[in-house]
């Protein structure tokens, strides 16, 4: 019953994520950690477990020090691989593989199984977790070998390979996927997409000067007004101030999460939907968040003080504001393919076409939208009182010492250096990574998909085609899913 009970509670503190000891776990503590509190709130009215655990356990036999917690949940790790092993069948699988250091420093490897299960359905489990003493790709394939090797999934199975695009996991000649590659001909490397799609943005806001400069000032005004818990209420109060007058003048329509008051968000580094929503989220509060950097103006602090002036100049421009805008359509666009890449259930054949409307949207705001951009831009300035650019006025490129005169108009700048040239970045990225002859590939093998109508699309093929091919028709399936 002790076991038991100690098997229970611990499964339950795994479920949940949860720390298993406490920082004080001696008899006089008043939190002797998850574990035993759990116990103990197990044994209240159960006047069987009560008698037999804790203080009328025997000392060497209370199944609750740490070295028994690590030995159940080892072999509860095993009991669920051996689950998936069963799952996998002997049959084909993919492998998915990305490292990160952990709070300690220390490299940890997580793999992930693929595979198709015996109703025909894909699976996709977390498998294991190992630390590396380093990232080198023989490193790599000897841990990932032994951990396959010992629950009895033989490497020759392996037929597809997923990681990111580091030197180390995609190099042609020695990284990770070339060598396993060695040992199965048919483990074919992918290249993330989700990872494709946030390395094609990144890549194109670090060509284009502007796009980088504004991703700066962005942190730095999300950092200026999110610092400080009473910054941000006074940047939900100035919010609600305006929402309530804008409900009451008409300007907005009352309806069921329309009119949340929100607050500025960091944009991450990890998923690049957490910019669009950073930039969504200051377009949205403007007003309320110039409001709350002007009143830093009157800081008694100095650093404060000039930090805010700084940051306030750069919200009235008409370049920031224009930029603003400019960023907000393209990853407004981007958005829908964003969140279909980082689904756990992906239809690829959804995504294919998802790709495919992207570089086609984007494309028309570039030739088509730009006019309905500019007044866009100018109408967002006539409200907030940002100062316009005479856009015929002659543009100089330049310091205010030595300033050079392109014999350009202020307006074929913003439009052709800014406006398309930003966007030819993005379509030029997306084209590299997201090419015709992938998208049409893919596409092209839906049919191949388990969950439709593969056992009818198999009939028809064995039907027809000769008998030596119908082994590499299976063998592309497997390699496709």
């Amino acid at each position: 019953m002790r076991v038991k009970a100690t098997i229970e509670t611990i499964q339950v503190l795994a479920l949940q994520g949860l720390g298993f000891r406490g920082h004080d776990e001696s008899s006089t503590s008043l939190n002797q950690g998850n574990l035993i509190e759990l116990l103990k709130f197990k044994e209240r009215g159960n006047d069987a477990l009560e008698s037999i655990i804790f203080k009328n356990a025997p000392q060497n036999a209370k199944y609750t020090s740490p070295k028994i917690q690590k030995d159940i949940l080892y072999i509860l790790a095993d009991r669920v691989r051996n689950m998936i092993f069963d799952e996998v069948a002997r049959g084909y699988f993919c492998i998915l593989v990305d490292e990160s250091q952990d709070k300690s420093k220390k490299e940890q490897t997580a793999l992930i199984l693929r595979y198709v299960k015996n109703d025909g359905l894909l699976g996709e489990r977390f498998f294991d977790i190992m630390g590396v003493k380093n990232t080198y790709a023989l490193t790599l394939k000897k841990e990932i070998s032994n951990i396959l090797s010992q629950f009895n999934l033989p490497i020759q199975n392996m037929h597809d390979q997923g990681y990111d695009g580091a030197s180390n996991m995609r190099g042609e000649w020695n990284g990770l996927q070339a060598l396993f590659l060695k040992d199965c001909p048919y483990a074919y490397y992918v290249h993330y997409f989700a990872h494709r799609l946030q390395l094609a943005l990144i890549a194109a806001a670090k060509d284009k000067p502007n796009v980088w400069q504004f991703f700066s000032h962005l942190s730095c005004i999300v950092n200026l007004v999110a610092s400080s818990s009473k910054r941000l209420g006074e940047l939900k109060s100035f919010h609600r101030s305006e929402v309530e007058n804008m409900l009451a003048s008409g300007e907005r329509q009352s309806s069921k999460w329309a009119n949340q008051i929100g607050t500025l968000h960091r944009a991450g580094a990890t998923r690049w939907s957490l910019h669009y929503e950073s930039v969504r989220n200051l377009i949205d509060i403007y007003d309320a968040s110039c409001v709350v950097v002007e009143s830093l103006n009157k800081s008694t602090n100095q650093q404060i003080r000039g930090q805010a002036n700084g940051v306030y100049k750069v919200m009235k421009s008409f370049e920031f504001t224009f930029i603003l805008h400019l960023v907000d359509n393209i990853l407004g666009i981007m958005n829908a393919l964003c969140q279909a890449l980082q689904q756990k259930t992906q239809d690829i054949l959804n995504v294919m076409k998802l790709v495919s409307t992207t570089k086609a949207l984007l494309q028309k705001l570039r030739q088509d939208d730009w006019d309905t951009f500019l007044a866009n831009v100018v109408s967002f300035c006539n409200r907030h009182n940002i100062a316009m650019h005479d856009m015929s006025s002659p543009y100089e490129r330049g310091t205010s010492c030595r300033r050079q005169q392109d014999h350009i108009i202020i307006e074929h700048h913003y439009h052709f250096d800014i406006f398309s040239s930003t966007i030819d970045f993005q379509l030029i990225e997306l084209e590299h990574r997201f090419n015709d002859g992938v998208v049409k590939l893919l596409s092209l093998s839906s049919p191949l998909d388990p969950s439709g109508n593969f056992n009818l699309l198999m009939w028809i093929i064995f039907a027809i085609l000769p008998r030596n091919v119908i082994p590499k028709i299976s063998l592309l399936r497997t390699s496709m899913l």
